[in-house]
């Protein structure tokens, strides 16, 4: 039974060599952020708050922007393997244009609209000042990461993975740096205090979009193309990766709402709560970085041989993908759980924020594994382009099972935070059981680019 998931060590090579350099890359930007969040943490949890709930609003807007680069992925990589330059291009055309409509919006209502959306997750005035003292700054950091997210996707989708990884780098240590001059006041400059942290992170996106398009000039890239024909999308195209797209960023849309939903109501519970979970959230980022390494090799090692129409070897490959997502996702919640104990003791908040933040962590470490399966469900269903199997995965469980179990849990109990994080968790169990069944459908095992031949 398990034979089918025990794929040959070269295999596991292959996966790697995609996969590392894109995890190294997540990685170092978690780390630096961690770092940036302590410096944020000093300043004391008011602070912490008001960039907290700032990032879960933009977290909306970035991972609907996800849902349209990773279809948009999908055809690249596809078109890629059966070697189709011009749709190569027009797929990454598409992409380039429309994560520009799914960004703008939030970008206008972050600065037209602050306290209102900011409201949403808080109403504490102090916990909203900062907020909007915040938002209205890194709201402009949003022009460039639509197109930072364009080029460096289709980069990894063609398989290059070491220039976004370097950009990458360069930027979050910029921006690690700025935050400290611009923070604290150092160099003789003013402590500008939350502002420097978002002057940091606007000023460091701006270099990450400009170094990303002189890599587009200095390398040549299959998807490359020119600015006057950035809209030219033949019908077809248009037409095909929008009824991919479409699905996909609506479950993003939708997947991410709910998770700022579930903020919402964890922060019934307190103040303290917010940066608890924020101290948390940053520091399980670090080991998330699992979860954006898988993703982009499970892209390359399912849709580039589905796209030449090796479909058997596309089918073999998947049931590796998630034999071995397991596999790492036991070494990297072990380590985790080991960082619960002492990451949140360097941080300037009170021992109650703490104590969540560390309690929080060691639930996520030991629910890691069936995180990481989820996942990788998902990730191999979205390859072979089965968005539908996507969206009920995903958003559809969301909204039906995981939010309201939790409304429940926070409106008509009066259970401490743990109780109710632990209500909201345990919903993936169920997840997991129509995950793995939708995979097994085997519907993604589909060839793309036929239609277009």
């Amino acid at each position: 039974m398990f034979k089918r998931f025990i794929a040959p060590s070269q295999f596991y090579k292959n996966v790697l060599v995609v996969a590392i350099p894109f995890m190294l890359q997540q990685l170092i930007t978690s780390s630096l952020n961690l770092v940036d969040n302590l410096m944020v943490g000093q300043l004391g949890g008011i602070a912490l708050g008001g960039v907290a709930i700032t990032n879960r609003f933009f977290m909306v807007g970035i991972f609907a922007t996800f849902g349209v680069t990773g279809a948009a992925s999908i055809f690249i990589a596809q078109y890629f393997g059966a070697k189709d330059e011009e749709n190569i291009k027009q797929a990454f055309r598409y992409s380039l244009t429309a994560v520009y409509l799914v960004m703008l919006p939030f970008i206008i209502l972050g600065l037209l609209i602050p306290q209102t959306v900011l409201g949403f997750f808080s109403q504490d005035p102090a916990i909203l000042q900062a907020g909007t003292e915040y938002i209205r700054i890194v709201a402009f950091a949003f022009l460039p990461l639509g197109l930072t997210f364009a080029l460096a996707s289709a980069m990894r989708s063609v398989g290059e993975t070491k220039i976004p990884l370097v950009i990458s780098i360069v930027a979050v240590s910029m921006n690690a740096i700025l935050n400290y001059v611009l923070i604290f006041g150092h160099f003789g400059l003013p402590a500008l205090g939350v502002a420097g942290a978002a002057y940091a992170t606007v000023i460091s996106r701006f270099f990450e979009m400009i170094a990303l398009l002189v890599s587009l000039k200095m390398k040549h890239f299959t998807f490359s193309t020119k600015p006057s024909q950035v809209f030219h999308i033949s019908s077809y195209n248009l037409k095909t990766i929008t009824i991919k797209a479409l699905p996909l960023t609506i479950n993003e849309f939708l997947w991410s709402a709910g998770m700022a939903t579930l903020f919402k109501l964890y922060a019934t519970r307190g103040s303290e709560v917010i940066s608890g979970m924020s101290i948390a959230s940053t520091t399980a980022d670090l080991f998330f970085v699992l979860f954006g390494g898988m993703a982009v090799a499970t892209t390359v090692m399912i849709s580039q041989p589905l796209g030449a129409n090796e479909l058997e070897e596309a089918r073999t490959r998947g049931y590796y993908m998630l034999g071995f997502s397991i596999v790492l996702a036991l070494f990297l919640g072990s380590l985790m759980f080991i960082s619960s104990i002492a990451v949140p003791q360097f941080y300037q908040v009170s021992q109650t924020e703490r104590e969540i933040a560390s309690s929080v962590l060691r639930i996520m470490s030991l629910m890691f594994v069936i995180y990481m399966s989820n996942a990788e469900c998902y990730f191999i269903l979205r390859a072979g382009g089965d968005m539908k199997s996507t969206l009920i995965m995903d958003s559809v469980f969301m909204w039906l099972v995981n939010v309201p179990a939790v409304f429940i849990a926070a409106t008509f109990t009066s259970w401490p935070i743990l109780a109710i994080y632990l209500v909201g968790q345990s919903t993936d169990f169920l997840k997991l059981l129509i995950s793995y069944a939708l995979v097994k459908k085997e519907k993604w095992v589909k060839n793309l680019t036929l239609q277009n031949t």
